[in-house]
């Protein structure tokens, strides 16, 4: 026999065992209930259309197989840095943040530690979007394969790798706040101007910047050097700008990458192919309501008359290399060979462009809508005057003005 007490305690402790057994057992439901519900397809069907609106794969996507891993290189004046892991792993990527903290840093470029974003980052625009958004956004990237991948650090020049700097830059040159309605506009304006001053960020490339990277916002959309082109002017300067384009061109360039006036090049056929080809048709035209309305900015620079030598020398170079595709009038074939009168591109204050599509050719994009191919071959074996000299032809015949370029601007680009 055993002591009475320990018979006591044992029928004392099954009572409490089965207690803990049931009220475990009741407990499962409500534990399941506190994980959070998987996001309606809708939402996610949102949060695709703004991430492709914002070409976010572009940037951060290294290697093809593995989308949203980050670790892209990202050139800029300062040094490079390299893209984030948005996939939903819980170490590398974003799978512990809450949604406040990926609001945090859509919204004010800062991260789940307290430390500032470099505004290569595009946070600067971000900030427009409504939380419905920035959080449709994340249940799209959570719809990813978790990948662990930890991108290097930036590499960039003294005194900027010191990140707390940010804290400065955006004292002077951040300013939060959601994309305002404009109520003397249309529903289509201002959804134009959502997209194209917010997750699209037009302005990052297409506004030049001051000496320490921010935008200069008196002249907001006037053109601005991008990885050795120029991305052109998107207001309604006469010749650089959108004046001579109606919304109809606008928004069959950003849906095709090209259109009567101009192909898309360099960047921006990137930004064609992974991005707004992908939009739809009411976005990208809401987006070419609102450029187009855009007024001129900053006057364009007056153009001096090249020398009669470069011209003659230009001429002579492009009827010899380039009118079996653009024609003696430079008229070439719309949507196949981009005619050269009254070309933006071509007029633009700065001749990178030309001068890149000269030296490295030119391979025309193909999308759904235009899915005939055009190309034109490198002229690199041209010395540089040479190529000076026939795109300071092209940006000065048939009636287009634009300053002359030079042998050492082709230099550079050359390199």
């Amino acid at each position: 026999m055993g002591h009475p007490f320990s018979r006591h305690w044992s029928g004392g402790a099954r009572a409490i065992l089965v207690g803990l057994a049931l009220c475990s057992a009741f407990n499962v439901n409500p534990a399941r209930a506190e994980l959070p519900a998987a996001p309606p397809p809708e939402v996610i069907a949102r949060g695709k259309a703004l991430a492709e609106a914002g070409d976010c794969g572009s940037c951060h996507t290294a290697d093809p197989s593995k989308p949203f891993a980050g670790g892209k290189r990202i050139a800029t004046p300062f040094g490079g840095i390299y893209s984030a892991n948005l996939t939903p792993d819980r170490e590398t990527g974003i799978g512990r943040w809450s949604d406040e903290q990926f609001l945090r840093a859509m919204r004010y470029g800062e991260a789940p530690d307290g430390s500032r974003y470099y505004p290569a980052f595009p946070y600067p625009h971000f900030t427009k979007l409504v939380r419905d958004d920035v959080f449709a956004i994340r249940a799209y990237l959570g719809t990813f394969t978790p990948v662990s991948n930890t991108p290097p650090p930036p590499d960039l020049r003294w005194p900027l790798n010191y990140r707390v700097l940010m804290r400065l830059w955006n004292f002077a040159f951040f300013r939060p706040a959601i994309f305002e309605p404009d109520q003397n506009k249309s529903v289509e304006w201002n959804r134009g101007g959502y997209l194209v001053e917010g997750i699209s960020h037009c302005g990052a490339c297409h506004t030049p910047k001051n000496f320490l990277g921010a935008e200069k916002q008196r002249e907001r959309f006037a053109g601005s050097v991008v990885d050795g082109w120029f991305a052109p002017r998107l207001d309604g300067a006469m010749r650089g700008g959108l004046k001579s384009w109606s919304v109809d061109d606008i928004a069959e360039y950003l849906l095709s990458g090209r259109n009567g006036h101009s192909h898309a090049g360099g960047p921006m056929a990137q930004v064609v192919l992974n991005s707004t080809s992908h939009m739809s048709e009411a976005d990208v035209r809401a987006m070419a309501v609102y450029l187009k309305d855009i007024s001129a900015g900053p006057p364009e620079p007056a153009t001096a008359a090249p020398s009669p030598t470069q011209m003659a020398n230009g001429e002579k170079l492009y009827k010899g290399s380039c009118v079996a595709c653009h024609e003696l009038d430079g008229s070439g074939a719309p949507h196949i060979y981009p005619p050269l009168p009254g070309n933006a591109n071509l007029q633009s204050a700065n001749p990178a462009s030309a001068i890149r599509i000269v030296l490295d050719g030119a391979e025309t994009i193909t999308t759904t809508r235009a899915p005939n191919t055009g190309s034109m071959p490198p002229y690199s074996k041209m010395s540089d005057q040479d190529v000076a000299d026939v795109v300071t032809y092209i940006r000065n015949a048939w009636g287009n003005a634009a300053p002359a370029a030079t042998a050492e601007e082709v230099a550079k680009l050359r390199k």
